[in-house]
């Protein structure tokens, strides 16, 4: 063995770990991964980036829409294709550092490929053989890593159609009370004039535990960031920004509201902003979003509905200080996922009464690190 074959060896064995460890963060491990140390996730953003660039430069809305949809699917597909192709050429580069113990000896890297690929993806390779023990055993490892690997697509499938559906049953379900796109002012609207207050406490509780679910299952597998609802003028981040502010208007604006359950789904949507705001690093600004005029026409639509409201200028100062902890955070997400836009949530530029100097404004910058 000359040292060239060492290098390939060590190489190899490298790759191989990367890409296991990789798989055992981004499938195995039931949390967010730990550490500088992201691969699949930084791939991805890398490869949103250019996607979302073409995609906006079309001017038919059906198909911007359906193009930005096909990236969540196509990127699992991707990462699959992607880990079974490193873990080939990680295995191929250690064959080849022990080309000696195959019969007959391959002359080129291509011929070993070919070889190490079979090995995986179980298919007939005639013409060579392992013959030392070495290769025998890394033969036997990497057939056992195709299993594992093809068991593992299995799993992940399964989990990220799952955590899907979860995701967009509720989103739908909430078009009846809060529109498409959705509004929480809406929300509390048709919950008033149809006089359904249990329906409203029924609302934080589901979208509470709604909340629970995409935290852990977003954390989990990040690709799902980028799995588009299916139907017109639907965005998770617009349903939950609209039950946010529901529960804010109901502690600072209304009086009479179901506090309790509104301060619970606020608690908990907090949660969700904090650990995915740390989680896709991304800055964060003290913006409540919306202006003080839209404010008081929400108050004036409440008002209308049959609601009884605390005093507007003190429920305005609470209220903006309430959205800032959350609203930022969406707005900067449904910015990066090229979202539409809904009542209070994403692309705020086209606001008539909004000043030079304010509508210059920019929202928090997402840094390399981020979704």
């Amino acid at each position: 063995m000359i040292a060239t074959d060492g290098v390939e060896i060590a190489l190899g064995a490298v790759l191989i770990a990367v890409t296991v460890y990789d798989l055992f963060q981004g499938v195995v491990l039931p949390r967010p991964a730990v550490g500088r140390l992201r691969f699949s996730p930084t791939v991805i953003r890398l490869a949103w980036r250019p996607w979302r660039n073409v995609a906006m430069r079309l001017h038919r809305l059906q198909t911007r829409e359906g193009l930005l949809a096909t990236f969540g699917p196509l990127s699992v597909m991707g990462l699959l294709v992607l880990w079974g192709v490193l873990l080939i050429t990680g295995f191929a580069l250690i064959f080849y550092g022990l080309r000696d113990e195959l019969r007959p000896e391959p002359e080129t890297f291509g011929t070993v490929f070919y070889y190490a690929a079979g090995r995986m993806l179980a298919f007939s390779v005639s013409g060579i053989e392992a013959t030392g023990g070495a290769t025998r055993t890394l033969a036997s490892l990497e057939a056992a890593s195709g299993f594992g690997l093809f068991a593992l697509v299995i799993s992940l499938l399964f989990s990220l159609f799952s955590a899907f559906q979860r995701r967009e049953v509720a989103v739908v379900a909430l078009d009846a009370l809060s529109g498409a796109p959705p509004s929480g002012v809406q929300l509390l609207e048709n919950c008033a004039h149809d006089n359904m207050p249990d329906q409203l406490v029924a609302t934080f509780q589901e979208w509470r535990m709604w909340t629970v679910d995409v935290l852990e299952s977003h954390l989990s597998y990040p690709v799902l960031l980028y799995f588009r609802s299916s139907h017109d003028n639907e965005a998770w981040p617009n349903s939950f920004g609209a039950v946010m502010d529901a529960a804010s208007l109901v502690l600072t604006t209304i009086d009479g509201g179901p506090v309790g359950h509104a301060r619970l789904m606020y608690k908990v949507g907090g949660h969700l902003i904090a650990d995915m705001g740390r989680y896709y690093r991304v800055d964060r600004e003290l913006f409540p979003g919306v202006e003080r005029e839209e404010v008081m026409e929400a108050c004036d639509r409440l008002r209308i509905a049959g609601y009884k409201l605390h005093d507007t200028g003190l429920a305005w100062e609470s209220f903006s200080d309430l959205r800032s902890k959350y609203a930022p955070w969406l707005n900067r997400l449904a910015r990066v996922l090229a979202l539409p836009p809904a009542p209070w949530i994403g692309d705020r530029s086209y606001l008539p009464h909004r000043d030079t100097r304010r509508r210059g404004r920019r929202l928090p910058r997402i840094t390399k690190s981020s979704a």
